[in-house]
């Protein structure tokens, strides 16, 4: 025994060395929201609001100014739907420090029916930047009350301090549509095209069945609107689908190839009114080769697997967006890597965070495989994906694996893994975030940081955009973070 003592001291330095270096590979958090600014809003009720709880970030990296990054998130989240408004972090110093700012997009954040932006409430956010350093943020805004709903976008010329009142891409009164999950991209080829999509329902029968939480009893149109101008105006949102197709579509979003092929990523069902019902559902992608003109039938990536996510000791449900897709491009091969959340891997017992590639600009995909490197068993969920210029993949997710009996609490972590041969290896992972109580979040639905989260990257540096909860903290119940990860 006392011969191995010295092997032992040996074997522990070196991990406290490995420790060191890989701890080294992801930066300190920094804080980028604060107290609510509409705090004192009363608007948008009934229901319950959590004031100070930020959710469903995104960030985009300006490509004129790397050391200038929006990342967007909901702002007062209420329980059944929306929030007080949308709310962007500014950082000009490359994320050592961050302000905040926001577009008119709902009463509680400066909207009135003078400038568009008269609606109780606004959700989804989604931010991008041109080539020229423009950026370009979407809202779902809608009111509580009534079926008043519409797609918003606002534009900054200074890199996220000041943006100008909304443009309306569209607008819906009618009980039989809404529009939901709106994104927004702008070509890296051409400052003057931005591209927005989302899904629209149209429900062809009963008006009594129309419910944000009953998708299936109407079809969902992926919508689509360009600017080729640079913001000065919008073309007339339009269908991608041919005309009465009887699907239904959520998640949208695009991304460009380096030869300008617009690559639109959904989860795709079967529309209601088939008997019986065959509830297909899949990853879908759709493509544009004349910048969003026209766009081919939906192509299937492979089927999503349904899983119940929820707190093992409590069944108590998790809302963490895990059907819908999340995608990037190799901005020099072109290559397609697409994440989700789904049961495939489990037989339906766990959710697994799994990633398809395509190298024929999305006409074929590799069967999913699973890439969190969560133990088996372990739930891991609300994946995002990046590629470097160096070809180096990136994916962000959260998970489980802290979980205790406790039925008061529920520990969850944020990691980040990194491929740097097209996906066909993955290094260990890398501790981003937590443990932190995903109980303490919002009940929208379920405790909810939102149905997505958000990940870019400066040069080869990664940059995770994220929210956590802050533990049994009811007053403050979430923030949004910054970083930076390293291979």
């Amino acid at each position: 025994m006392p011969r191995r003592l010295p092997l032992l001291a040996a074997m522990a330095a070196l991990a406290a060395v490995l420790a060191t270096s890989i701890g080294a590979a992801v930066g300190p958090l920094v804080l980028t929201s604060g107290p609510s600014p509409f705090a004192a809003c009363t608007i948008g009720g009934p229901g319950t609001v959590y004031v100070n709880a930020e959710v469903e970030p995104w960030v985009a990296v300006n490509p004129a100014n790397p050391n200038n990054m929006i990342g967007v998130y909901q702002q007062d989240r209420w329980d059944n739907g929306g929030a007080h408004g949308l709310v962007a972090a500014v950082t000009h110093n490359g994320g050592a420090t961050w302000s905040n700012t926001w577009a008119h997009f709902s009463l509680c954040s400066g909207g009135t029916a003078a400038n568009g932006g008269d609606f109780d409430r606004a959700t989804d956010p989604w931010v991008t930047f041109s080539p020229n350093g423009s950026a370009y943020q979407i809202s779902l805004s809608f009111n509580a009350n009534d079926f008043t709903n519409a797609v918003l976008v606002s534009k900054s010329t200074n890199g996220g301090d000041t943006w100008s009142e909304p443009a309306t891409i569209i607008r819906d009164t009618s009980p039989f549509n809404f529009n939901d999950k709106e994104s927004i991209t702008a070509d890296p080829t051409d400052s003057r095209f931005v591209y927005a999509v989302w899904d629209r329902s149209r429900h062809p029968g009963d008006p009594h069945s129309l419910s944000a939480f009953n998708a299936f009893s109407f079809r969902g149109d992926p919508y689509f609107a360009r600017t080729t101008d640079g913001g000065a105006t919008w073309e007339p949102a339009r269908s991608m689908f041919r005309r009465n197709a009887n699907r239904w579509t959520i998640g949208h979003q695009i991304v460009v190839q380096p030869n300008g092929t617009l690559i639109d990523i959904f989860n795709l069902s079967d529309g209601s009114g088939r008997q019986p019902s065959p509830n297909h559902i899949n990853q879908a992608v759709m493509r544009s080769t004349d910048k969003g003109a026209t766009w081919s039938e939906p192509i299937e990536i492979a089927p999503w697997v349904p899983v119940a996510l929820d707190d093992p000791d409590t069944g108590d449900f998790i809302r963490a967006g895990d059907f819908l897709p999340d995608i990037a491009v190799d901005p020099n091969t072109g290559a397609l890597y697409a994440v989700w959340a789904d049961g495939s891997k489990s037989g339906g017992a766990v959710a697994d965070v799994v990633l398809s590639k395509s190298t024929d600009s999305g006409l074929t995909w590799s069967t999913p495989a699973k890439v969190s490197g969560t133990p088996a068993g372990v739930d891991s969920f609300s994946p995002s994906v990046d590629v470097s210029p160096s070809g180096t993949i990136a994916v962000t997710y959260f998970d489980l694996r802290s979980n205790t009996p406790d039925p008061n609490s529920l520990p969850t972590d944020y990691w980040i893994r990194f491929s740097t041969n097209g996906g066909s290896t993955w290094s260990a992972e890398q501790h981003v975030g937590g443990p932190f109580d995903m109980r303490t979040a919002p009940d929208a639905g379920g405790f909810f940081t939102g149905d997505y989260l958000s990940l870019d990257h400066t040069g080869n540096t990664f940059r995770p955009f994220f929210v956590m909860a802050n533990t049994g903290n009811t007053a403050n119940r979430t923030d949004a973070f910054a970083t930076t990860a390293t291979p």
